[in-house]
């Protein structure tokens, strides 16, 4: 059963813009989301301290990336990663990290996090990790590897709560005991397209393994389209025109587009095993 959580956000500047801290309640851990033109004026304390941090990115081709790391003063290790770049070792440029400290870290629990986070994030797929090495061989007690997975379940709300889903696959167990549309699989099977797909609170998403049109009608479908579903099929997400990951879409009509090939209704097109359409369901669920 899930229970309540009580996120408290503190914009320190007074917004939400600039640095924010986030914390759990009952729990001796801590966020800090700080914009990179910020980090060196900003003496917090709490900064200086053992933790891991996430460096967000962009690529000039729009593609979301991240680099995870850990260090025993965070702050000192984030100015390292300026002074890269300025000296052109490093390549990527971040615009925001997210921080993670808590009481009691020391270098063990700093490295079994990073490691693990990296993990999570790469099976997430939902940003390119950048982290190139981890330790992996980081052993704990028991007892301490059950304190550092509270402390990684934590990570994923607060680092969820502050807007970014780097840990969260895109389709998640649902928690509660109630039958919802997210329950249904859909499917699709025209021509030479088979495929199958889940509504999510994000969208839509078409699932690993589905066959999709080799052909795409470019007068048919949007121009913005066009561009995405070309972009996924170079992807490695794609091979000889089958999914290799489930793939996440702003709609069951964007994702269907995609399957096809050409501009047709998510809605209609996408039905249950017994012939329902999502149109169908959601017009039920919503009377």
């Amino acid at each position: 059963m899930a229970y309540g959580k009580t996120v408290e956000l503190f914009l320190v500047n007074g917004t939400a813009d600039s640095l924010i801290t986030a914390e759990l309640s009952n729990w001796n851990g801590k966020a800090l989301k700080i914009p990179r033109i910020e980090l060196s004026a900003c003496d917090r304390k709490d900064l200086y301290q053992p933790g891991v941090y996430f460096l967000f990115c962009k690529k000039d081709d729009g593609t979301d990336s991240v680099y995870i790391g850990e260090a025993e003063n965070v702050k000192e290790r984030l100015l390292q990663h300026l002074r890269d770049y300025q000296s052109e070792k490093e390549e990527y440029y971040w615009n925001t990290a997210v921080i993670f400290v808590g009481r009691d870290l020391n270098k063990a629990h700093i490295r079994y996090l990073e490691n693990k986070l990296v993990d999570i994030a790469r099976a997430s797929k939902r940003y390119e990790v950048l982290t190139k090495n981890t330790y992996r061989n980081t052993v704990l007690k028991e007892s301490q590897e059950a304190v550092m997975w509270e402390f990684i379940d934590n990570v994923k709300i607060l680092i969820n709560a502050l807007g970014y889903k780097v840990l969260e696959p895109v389709l998640q167990q649902t928690s509660n005991n109630s039958v919802t549309i997210d329950d249904e699989t859909f499917y699709i099977t025209v021509g030479s397209a088979v495929a199958t797909g889940k509504v999510t609170s994000e969208g839509f998403v078409v699932l690993k393994g589905t066959k999709i049109n080799e052909k795409t009608s470019a007068a048919s479908l949007s121009p913005g389209m066009t561009k995405l579903r070309e972009k996924i099929i170079s992807s490695d997400k794609v091979n000889e025109f089958t999914t290799t990951e489930d793939i996440l879409f702003s709609s069951s009509s964007a994702a269907a587009d995609f399957v096809f090939g050409y501009s047709v209704s998510g809605p209609k097109s996408w039905k249950t095993k017994d012939g329902r359409s999502l149109k169908e369901i959601e017009a039920r669920s919503s009377s």
